[in-house]
């Protein structure tokens, strides 16, 4: 009888999320990316764009008995030291703004700080040329 060797590959993934910090799909894709680091795997980038764009902000005020799901991904985003991209075009309709875009448009509100960074749709597009998978959670 031959032996059989299973070979455990690592998987690089990029993950987009579309929908707001209080959607399902958010905390999903906060479990996913928890898992996939726990299972020995990669994430090559996090993009949040669309309403996804909200769980980077500061300005969210989560009700004491629900999930603070921005602050969930900030802690994780930190913690694990990962790229968490925010869409800039995405983030400036929304009035999502790091204190750089803030200033530019001479706005008061600074909603977005680190671990974020405010990119264009192309750090999407990088992360899918060097991941193995892209994962996306809500949006239509």
């Amino acid at each position: 009888m031959a032996a059989v060797l299973l070979i455990e590959s690592v998987m690089k993934f990029a993950i987009a999320l579309f929908s707001a910090a209080h959607a399902p799909s958010s905390r999903r894709a906060l479990l996913f990316a928890q898992a996939a680091l726990a299972g020995g795997h990669e994430i090559v980038r996090l993009f949040f764009y669309q309403d996804g764009v909200h769980n980077a902000s500061d300005a969210v005020v989560t009700p004491q008995d629900e999930l603070d799901l921005p602050k969930q991904w900030r802690t994780f985003i930190s913690e694990q030291n990962l790229d968490g991209v925010v869409c800039i075009a995405a983030a400036l309709r929304r009035g999502v703004l790091n204190a750089e875009e803030a200033g530019r448009y001479q706005r008061d509100a600074v909603a977005v700080s680190a671990p974020w960074e405010l990119s264009g749709l192309g750090q999407l597009h990088d992360a899918v040329q060097d991941a193995d998978r892209l994962i996306c959670f809500g949006g239509a």
